[in-house]
């Protein structure tokens, strides 16, 4: 069997990966912490991406595949932390692609890079400019790993590179903004603003990873769920009650949550509430030949399931 490395194995999505590709993979993983309870015959290796032990790790495994979903995604860390890890551990992890003979690589990227704007078209394709940093600079690093994995596409044809950005990602197990936030029963949004969104199942989105892997697919994809719907109607539809509050009030009172550590999202990721970020995902499903099993009803049902 041919050997896959996950890296965030332990997170949410890296587990249901994992269940998908064990049939037909051999599956071992790192994480900066274990996987506890874990199928039988997947390896966890409990190492930081950016220490020596990482590569010692590849130089042991020698995976044919590998899958990097190993981020810090919050805010919980500080700021250097989370750039040492997201973008430090990426380029580690490319270099080691290179010198130790990996064939395939899936680098899990986000639409969130595109940023949210009110100049915004539908269905953005994959040649959009990562814009986020501009009204969001603390996922810059976000932006900077995806730009990374695009260079290191092309620099590296050999090795069958494919960058997957994925819209809002909710269900039981993945543990996103979006989803935290639709979990609450009262949903606080900007006065006047109602966008469309998309979100994707995260059995879907671990199905779109699996095939990406089997197909070897090469490219950047956006990867897109059953349709989009405004906010207020997604808010209703996973169980919650929009309560619209004027931005002036909304936004600075936020900004001093954040900084006392009360809230766990810093003010720019309002803009995500207040414009469309509507992506194309055609190439992906042409490419791929995907189409979601879970409806949108039941996608925005997960997050309480």
């Amino acid at each position: 069997m041919e050997k896959v490395l996950i890296t965030g194995i332990a997170g949410g999505q890296g587990r249901l990966v994992a269940k998908r590709l064990i049939d037909r993979y051999e599956v071992c993983g790192v994480d900066r912490v274990d996987w506890a309870g874990r199928p039988e015959g997947v390896k966890v290796h409990v190492v930081d991406l950016t220490r020596k032990k990482f590569e010692d790790v590849i130089r042991t495994e020698l995976p044919d595949h590998v899958i990097h979903m190993g981020f810090i995604r919050h805010f919980r860390s500080d700021e250097q932390t989370r750039y040492d890890v997201n973008v430090r551990g990426t380029r580690k992890l490319l270099d080691h692609c290179v010198h130790h003979g990996v064939r395939s690589l899936v680098v899990m990227s986000s639409s969130y890079v595109y940023g949210a704007f009110p100049e915004n078209p539908y269905y953005m394709d994959e040649d959009s400019p990562l814009s986020a940093s501009r009204s969001y600079p603390e996922i810059r690093d976000l932006v900077e790993v995806d730009a990374l994995a695009t260079a290191f596409l092309w620099r590296y044809p050999h090795i069958r590179t494919t960058v997957l950005r994925p819209v809002n990602v909710i269900g039981y197990y993945v543990h996103s903004m979006i989803g935290q936030y639709l979990r609450e029963r009262r949903v606080p949004t900007v006065m006047g603003f109602d966008p469309m969104m998309q979100f994707i199942h995260e059995d879907d989105c671990a199905t779109a990873i699996a095939i990406a892997v089997e197909r070897q697919l090469q490219g950047v994809f956006n990867v897109t769920g059953p349709g989009e719907v405004p906010l207020h109607t997604a808010i209703r539809e996973s169980g919650g009650i929009a309560i619209p509050v004027p931005e002036f009030l909304l936004r600075p009172a936020l900004a001093r949550l954040f900084d006392f550590g009360l809230f766990p999202y810093p003010p720019g990721a309002l803009d995500y509430l207040k414009y469309p970020i509507t992506v194309s995902g055609e190439r992906f499903m042409d490419a791929a030949n995907f189409q979601p099993d879970h409806s949108l009803r039941e996608t925005l049902e997960s997050v309480h399931i």
